[in-house]
C-alpha cells in the first residue's frame, strides 16, 4: 500500500475497526475513507455496492460485524447469522466487483470446533463441532473465509482472511450482557466498587482457558499482513501466545480496580468452549509480535471504562 492509497474500513466504530483506523493514520496513512449507517448501509446490498463502486478504494478492511458475548450469541443466534452473512457478503462480493485491489476479511476464533486440539491451527477449521452458544456468528464468519478463498481461487483475488483470538480494549462495548468477556467482567466489578456490593455473581465456573489479545495488537497485525501477506487460501491465526482462568481474570480485574467483595459463579449459566487458545506461530514467522501484556492492557481498558463514568 502507498501513504496515499484509498483504504476502505468497513465498521470504522467498532472496537477493531476504530483500533484499525487509528493504526493507519499512526502509520502516514492519509486517504483513509470511513462511513456512517446514515450514509450506507452494509446489510442493503444496493447501497453497499454502489458506495464501493463510487468510491473505488484500491484496499478494504472488513472489521463490520453484529457482535455479542456469549448471552447475546445464544438467545439471538438468527440474528447473528443473517446480519453477518448480509454484511460480509455485500462487502466482499461488492469489493470484488469494485475491482478493490485487496482485502482484509477479519474472522474470529470461535470458528474452530468446539474441541479443537490445543493451541488451534489453521487447518482445525471445519474439523468438528462448533460451540453451539455461538454457532450462528461462526458458520456465518466460516461462510465469509470461504467467499475470500473461493473470489481468490476462482477469479484471482488477493483476498486475504485473520482469526483474531478473544479481543479487548479502547472502544469496547462495556454493555453487562451483550459485551465480551472482558469489558462485562469490568463493568460490572468497576459498579460494584462504587456501589460497595458485598458480592458479585459471575457466569459459568471460572474454569475455562482463553487467550486475550489487545485490540491495538490485533490493528498492528491487520496492517502488517496487509502489507507482507498474500497467501489468499491459508487464513492467518492472531493470539496473544498467553492464555487464563476466567477464575483468574476476575481476580486479576479485581485487584485493578480495587473491588474487595466476594467472587461468586452462576454454575447454571454456560461456560463455553473449555480451552481456546490459538497457534499463532504462522503469522509470528513472518515477523510479527504482539506488545502489549495483559495487565498493561487491562489497565489502559479500565481507564477508558471510567472515563464514561
Amino acid at each position: 500500500m502507498q501513504k496515499n492509497s484509498l483504504i476502505y474500513v468497513a465498521g470504522h466504530t467498532g472496537l477493531v475497526g476504530s483500533a484499525i483506523v487509528r493504526r493507519l493514520q499512526n502509520s502516514g496513512y492519509t486517504n483513509l475513507l470511513t462511513a456512517p449507517r446514515s450514509q450506507v448501509n452494509l446489510l442493503d446490498q444496493n447501497q453497499t455496492f454502489a458506495f464501493l463502486q463510487r468510491n473505488q478504494p484500491s484496499y478494504v478492511f472488513v472489521a463490520a460485524a453484529k457482535v455479542g458475548g456469549i448471552v447475546g450469541n445464544k438467545n439471538h443466534p438468527a440474528d447473528f447469522l443473517y446480519e453477518n452473512l448480509q454484511i460480509q457478503n455485500n462487502l466482499i462480493y461488492g469489493s470484488f466487483s469494485a475491482g478493490v485491489k485487496k482485502l482484509l476479511f477479519l474472522g474470529s476464533s470461535c470458528i474452530y470446533p468446539k474441541y479443537a486440539e490445543q493451541p488451534i491451527q489453521e487447518a482445525s477449521l471445519l474439523s468438528g463441532y462448533l460451540e453451539p452458544t455461538n454457532e450462528g456468528y461462526a458458520i456465518a464468519k466460516i461462510a465469509g473465509i470461504k467467499l475470500c478463498e473461493a473470489l481468490s481461487k476462482q477469479y484471482g483475488a488477493n483476498f486475504i482472511t485473520c482469526m483474531p483470538t478473544n479481543l479487548y480494549g479502547t472502544g469496547d462495548n462495556f454493555d453487562p450482557v451483550n459485551g465480551h468477556v472482558i469489558p462485562s467482567l469490568i463493568r460490572k466489578l468497576v459498579e460494584a466498587k462504587i456501589q460497595n456490593l458485598p458480592e458479585v455473581l459471575c457466569y459459568g465456573t471460572g474454569k475455562p482457558l482463553r487467550e486475550f489479545l489487545h485490540v491495538d495488537d490485533l490493528a498492528s497485525a491487520c496492517l502488517f499482513l496487509m502489507e507482507n501477506y498474500n497467501d489468499t487460501q491459508n487464513t492467518v491465526n492472531v493470539g496473544s501466545g498467553e492464555e487464563i482462568p476466567i477464575r483468574d481474570l476476575v481476580h486479576l480485574i479485581s485487584d485493578l480496580v480495587g473491588y474487595d467483595g466476594e467472587v461468586c459463579w452462576d454454575v447454571e449459566k454456560p461456560d463455553g468452549t473449555p480451552r481456546k487458545m490459538l497457534d499463532s506461530s504462522r503469522i509470528r514467522k513472518l515477523g510479527w509480535v504482539p506488545t502489549i501484556t495483559l495487565i498493561d492492557g487491562l489497565r489502559k481498558t479500565i481507564k477508558d471504562f471510567e472515563r464514561q463514568l
